[in-house]
């Protein structure tokens, strides 16, 4: 018995559910793929802000610096360890962290303090790419700022405008100099956009006397194809007698959230389905009902249930493997186009979109991320959730007794 033209012949006794049918799980794959590529550019452009903008992979600290973020308490020998990490394959920048406050004019605000290496914050982090208004730090320009954007509109300042630092110095001594503002930055993060003060790291060692060691170093396994937690024992064995911490450690709301938002795809691609589901399982119990007497006759000429079931099945995946090339094809164009442009946000509320969730900053406009997961896991939960929904349209087909089902009203 073939199989095929009994399926296709069964499709064809009432093609409007057929099509309805197909229409339908086409539309939900379509919906889905575009989904999952959506939640995967979020997830991706979530930790690319966190890591890529601020955090880095890696970071190292004197032990304790992190629960008392102290001038005092540095990692002295923190050219040494940069040089073994950077032997190693890894990428690593000395930060420099102070506190004070800025004024201009008539206003102030409390500042966090940030000497960075102009040479080497580059290949760990992207932040220097995210400027808002005017231009990144320059070695050569020593009272040159970065601003974060709440702190440029606290003070009330813009780009070549003057701002006054007061801190403590290092050695005791009044910490104060006249800077000017170079650029402002795009928003980041809560803290660097509400405080951040960004200056090279020898404008921040010659206003507050601090001519060795380093707070913090930041580490990128950007250029590593390495496991997070292999990256962070071996960070850990070289710099030996300092707090070496991932990311995920140091921001585990941020991780959290993250990885719910993968896990929930699951969820949301069975609850989805299951009315697929409901929708096919109603579609094949109808057309097993109205051939009743066809499925007697030809049990009673020898037909096997295995083949009734076989013909049930084929029914179904015919189905789901046409709406499955029409999910792929529109949703693939539907997220590889929002990949390109992007869903502007800010287009809804007629201004630019500034929210952040654990600190970290959410950007305006939202793209989609396609991956080979994207695109295929939605299609395989279409499969089995109609396989598994014809399960028993296909039984109910197979236990007929031809007998009753010949004289079958």
């Amino acid at each position: 018995m073939k199989i095929l033209p009994f399926a296709l012949r069964g499709l064809s006794r009432n093609t409007t559910r057929s099509i309805v049918t197909t229409g339908a799980m086409a539309f939900a794959g379509t919906i889905m793929i575009f989904y999952l590529s959506l939640l995967e550019g979020f997830t991706e452009t979530f930790e690319r802000n966190t890591v890529g903008m601020n955090t880095g992979n890696i970071q190292i600290h004197a032990k304790g610096y992190r629960d008392d973020p102290d001038l005092y308490n540095r990692i002295q020998n923190a050219g040494q360890i940069i040089k073994k990490l950077e032997a190693m394959g890894f990428a690593a920048s000395p930060r420099l962290y102070g506190y004070g406050l800025a004024a201009s004019g008539k206003a102030s605000s409390g500042i966090n303090l940030r000497g960075m290496n102009l040479e080497k914050e580059p290949t760990v982090t992207q932040l220097y790419k995210h400027i808002l208004k005017g231009a990144w730090l320059d070695k050569a320009d020593k009272h040159g700022v970065v601003i974060g954007g709440k702190l440029a509109r606290t003070l009330g300042v813009g780009v070549g405008d003057e701002l006054i630092i007061i801190s403590q110095a290092a050695d005791g001594s009044m910490a104060n100099d006249l800077y000017i503002a170079r650029g402002i930055l795009k928003s980041v993060g809560e803290i660097i956009d509400r405080a951040g003060f960004f200056m090279t790291d020898d404008a921040f060692r010659e206003v507050m006397v601090m001519p060795q060691g380093a707070h913090e170093i930041a580490v990128s396994t950007r250029n590593m194809r390495i496991e997070l937690k292999t990256a962070v024992k071996m960070v850990s064995q070289t710099a030996q007698g300092y707090e070496t911490l991932s990311w995920r450690k140091l921001l585990p709301v941020v991780a959290r959230l993250i990885d719910n938002a993968k896990a929930g795809t699951i969820i949301t691609l069975l609850i989805i389905y299951s009315a697929i589901g409901m929708v096919v399982l109603n579609a094949m119990l109808m057309s097993v009902f109205e051939r009743i007497r066809e499925f007697g006759v030809m049990k009673a000429i020898g037909v096997s249930p295995l083949q009734i079931i076989a013909v049930v099945f084929a029914e179904a995946l015919l189905q789901a493997s046409i709406a499955s090339v029409i999910a792929f094809t529109a949703g693939l164009a539907l997220s590889l186009h929002f990949q390109t442009y992007g869903i502007d946000l800010s287009t809804w509320t007629g201004s630019a979109v500034e929210s952040s969730i654990g600190g970290v900053a959410l950007d305006p406009v939202w793209y989609t991320h396609v991956t080979f997961d994207t695109v295929t896991m939605p299609l395989e939960f279409l499969l089995l959730i109609v396989g598994i929904a014809v399960i028993y349209p296909g039984v109910k087909a197979a236990v007929i007794q031809p007998v009753k089902a010949i004289h079958h009203q």
